[in-house]
């Protein structure tokens, strides 16, 4: 077992030393604060605001939550599909576990996806069993995505092995047609480069996507975590071939957010991603906004 483990660990480390892990944050803020002013103008458009509704995960995860309430909310995407004939759907449907059978009885409409934040969201503090259960459970209750947080803690104390271990663990359960988010939670990371490592590593274990934050920190999803995370995913795919989805979420309040984070994708990763499978918004508070934009009024549909 020993000798596996360095093994492993050994394994973990050539895959790191492939990227340059060294990241200079100025440079990104400048480079940021460039792209935002040159490029964001030109992508406010009714088509890009159009796509990014579809590319919304609709997300409800209160502490008051009930199989109620989550099932009008389901409700209300199928009210919106029926209404809006001449608009896309949102992505994916966001829930805790608990609620996946309830979305899943409830959801009418084909290509949205029901996804769950599994492995003790928010913070990835439980043992490895409780989170592969939870995750199971999930799935066989309807979950077709699976969002997990990074064990931020074991990260920050360099035990990369344990974070790759984890992540790998709960691919494993979720299994080749259930795509697996891995939430870095980057307000915590503090560093750039240790958003390039977290992000290398998570894809490297089995990510199907990373995804910036819970929104449960102080610090959630900015311009300059998604673009090192951007690269990371442009890094990767050119060494593996393996083309990784990317979410922002977290903080995501404006249209002007929303437009901001498509042009990061499309001017670091280009058009392959501009999809909805592979650029996601994680929020709620953005569908009747970007909606109200689109219509042209007010819209307060969900």
């Amino acid at each position: 077992m020993a000798n596996e483990s360095i093994q492993y660990t050994s394994k973990i480390e050539e895959a790191l030393k492939k990227y340059n892990l060294e990241v200079d944050d100025a440079a990104v803020k400048a480079a940021v604060m460039k792209l935002i002013a040159e490029k964001v103008p030109q992508n406010d458009t009714l088509d890009v605001k159009k796509f990014l509704f579809g590319s919304i995960e609709l997300t409800t995860l209160k502490t008051t939550d009930s199989d109620e309430s989550v099932l009008a909310f389901t409700e209300r995407v199928n009210q919106f599909d029926a209404q809006y004939v001449d608009l896309p759907h949102v992505a994916t449907i966001c829930v805790y576990p608990c609620f996946a059978k309830t979305v899943s009885e409830t959801l009418e409409v084909d290509g949205v996806e029901i996804a769950c934040v599994s492995g003790s969201f928010p913070s990835s503090q439980a043992l490895i069993e409780v989170k592969i259960a939870e995750t199971a459970l999930a799935v066989r209750d309807g979950a077709t995505e699976i969002d997990i947080v990074m064990p931020v803690g074991k990260f920050l104390s360099g035990d990369y092995e344990g974070v790759a271990d984890d992540i790998s663990e709960l691919k494993q359960t979720c299994g080749e047609d259930v795509a697996m988010k891995v939430i870095l939670e980057t307000g915590d990371l503090v560093t750039g480069s240790n958003i390039k490592k977290a992000s290398i590593l998570s894809m490297y274990a089995g990510a199907d996507y990373i995804k910036t934050s819970t929104g449960k920190e102080k610090i959630s999803a900015t311009p300059e975590a998604a673009y090192i995370m951007c690269q990371a995913i442009k890094e990767y795919y050119d060494e593996t071939g393996i083309q990784i989805g990317f979410k922002p979420a977290g903080g995501i309040n404006t249209v002007t957010d929303a437009l901001t984070y498509y042009t990061i994708v499309k001017e670091v990763l280009g058009e392959k991603w501009l999809t909805n499978k592979w650029l996601r918004l994680g929020t709620s508070r953005l569908a009747n906004l970007l909606l109200s934009e689109i219509e042209g009024e007010e819209v307060k549909f969900f």
